[in-house]
């Protein structure tokens, strides 16, 4: 069976200032999430399911889906505040959407085999879809041993602003011990550091592994993000910027030692817009990869 890739496009770009997930980056208008899919077929992935919201549902049919009709079989979930478990309701002064581990949750009656995970606006390259594809298509659907693709700290970073990233303790064997997500990290002039909510600053190695959200799962993955996202409501009522992250779900799984964690390498670079300003060099980066024949001048 084929793995499925899962493209999280839900988020509101509010430090972008749009739809970035819609931008143009490459020379015949193709959209970062364009390459992904194009380097998951490329690596044997079998259907591309993306979670939206339902206000950007007609552009991204127009702009997204319509281009993939011959490529590769296509679906999209919604991911909304009030999409819940039964008995609750998000609070009326909530805007902030739920997180990673709710966005995949809401894909749980679409996917029914081994899946990978990704960022619409990050570009992750074609040896990480590789790499990613061979261990999913090598793992048992109802298995709880996943994976994830591993980058260097040092190469995630932005020139513009803060960072969130997932940051990775593995072990000899390169299984993931632990995540802890830091959602404020830049380079200052102390280092790589990350800044706490009291904006007191801790310098990180900037070799140490992160999640750029890349991972690889089975179908079982869901009944742990339902029980998961339970927890998180009932812990979580008055607080309404807490999001339900997937890492957090992950090292709560193997701390409890329900599922194991491999970290892949790989040889791809990754690069992605959080900013506006990203895009300048997203588009020159793609345009070298076109020149060198890393990819078609036009994908679909």
């Amino acid at each position: 069976m084929k793995p499925t890739l899962l493209v999280l496009a839900a988020g509101m770009g509010s430090r972008y200032g749009g739809i970035k997930q819609l931008d143009h980056v490459g020379p015949s208008g193709e959209t970062i999430m364009d390459y992904s899919v194009y380097d998951a077929m490329q690596a044997g992935f079998g259907k591309v399911v993306f979670v939206i919201r339902k206000s950007i549902e007609e552009p991204f049919c127009d702009v997204i889906l319509r281009k993939y009709q011959n490529a590769i079989p296509c679906e999209y979930v919604f991911q909304e505040l009030d999409s819940l478990p039964a008995g609750h309701q998000p609070p009326a002064e909530r805007q902030k959407p739920w997180g990673t581990g709710h966005a995949i949750l809401m894909a749980s009656d679409t996917i029914g085999e081994p899946f990978a995970v990704i960022n619409a606006d990050d570009f992750y390259g074609r040896d990480a879809f590789v790499q990613m594809g061979r261990f999913l298509q090598n793992t048992e659907r109802h298995s709880n041993h996943w994976a994830m693709v591993g980058y260097r700290l040092a190469n995630t970073l932005s020139e513009f602003g803060f960072v969130s990233r997932g940051v990775c303790r593995a072990d000899e064997n390169d299984m993931l011990v632990n995540v802890t997500e830091r959602t404020k990290i830049k380079r200052n002039e102390k280092g790589i550091v990350y800044q706490d909510e009291n904006g007191n600053e801790t310098v990180l190695d900037g070799a140490l592994p992160v999640s750029m959200n890349f991972w690889g799962f089975t179908p079982s993955l869901f009944t742990c993000l339902e029980e998961g996202f339970k927890d998180f409501l009932k812990n979580n009522k008055e607080n309404l910027t807490a999001e339900y992250y997937i890492p957090s779900e992950v090292s709560r799984r193997i701390d409890e030692r329900d599922a194991d964690v491999q970290v892949i390498p790989t040889t791809s670079s990754w690069f992605g817009i959080t900013y506006a300003e990203e895009k300048t060099a997203a588009v020159a980066q793609i345009k070298t990869l076109v020149e060198t024949g890393h990819y078609p001048a036009r994908l679909f």
